[in-house]
């Protein structure tokens, strides 16, 4: 099978790859002129080329054949609080682009341990995730946002907050399917606070449970991502 690599800029018949992924393409991968690889674009683009120079320091490739991959007809968006441990994030971060999602926001709340949030390395696990699946499209990822900035932003979308606080809440497979954009609310690892939750539902956001066990923060965000996956496919 081809190997994959990312090309955000390309444009035109031919692409250089940076020096880095040509010095992997040369001297890792043993690539010569001649062979074949994929690229995509993370917006949709997924390009057939072929090896014209293996200069390990500026790999030219020819583009031989585009596809263009529509998204797909609904739109999913998680909005969790990071945990402290970096590394639950990145494990979202990658698990979640592999099964398809379409924008990780990240939110600062009450209880928050995590008061900072560099993008650039989920960025970069997000890329990888993007090549070894095979999918075509990149999602966004956004700043960390306070709760409450966060909200008026999602009034229109359909929109589910998970908590642990007592009350009536719809088991969110039930009602994952309703609208074209879902975005479902995740806490920190203490929880949302009673007046986060307060503010959400003054915002038309509705309570959801994502099953019996109580589940990590970032557990909880990939259980939502994939139930909505099936929300939608059993809905037809």
């Amino acid at each position: 099978m081809p190997h994959t690599f990312f090309a955000p800029d390309l444009s035109g018949h031919s692409y250089t790859l940076p020096e880095d992924e040509s010095k992997h393409a040369v001297r890792v991968l043993r690539l010569a002129p001649g062979d074949e690889v994929v690229l995509v674009d993370g917006r949709g683009g997924v390009f057939q080329a072929e090896v014209a120079d293996a200069n390990p320091k500026r790999c030219q490739l020819r583009i031989t054949h585009e596809t263009q991959v529509p998204r797909r007809p609904y739109f999913i968006h998680v909005a969790v609080a990071p945990t402290k441990n970096l590394d639950r994030m990145e494990w979202l971060v990658e698990k979640a682009v592999e099964i398809g999602v379409d924008r990780l926001s990240f939110l600062r709340c009450a209880r928050s341990e995590r008061r900072e949030l560099k993008l650039e390395r989920l960025h970069k696990i997000a890329v990888s995730a993007l090549k070894q699946s095979g999918q075509a499209w990149l999602p966004q990822l956004d700043e960390l946002t306070d709760f409450a900035d966060f909200l008026p932003t999602i009034e229109g979308a359909t929109a589910f907050i998970g908590h642990l606080e007592e009350g009536d809440r719809t088991p969110l497979a039930r009602v994952a399917a309703a609208g074209n954009s879902c975005c479902v609310l995740i806490g920190p690892e203490g929880d949302f606070t009673p007046q986060e939750i307060a503010a959400a539902f003054a915002h038309g956001v509705r309570p959801v449970t994502l099953g019996a066990s109580r589940l990590r923060t970032e557990t909880a965000a990939l259980t939502a991502v994939h139930t909505v996956h099936v929300a939608r496919e059993l809905a037809g």
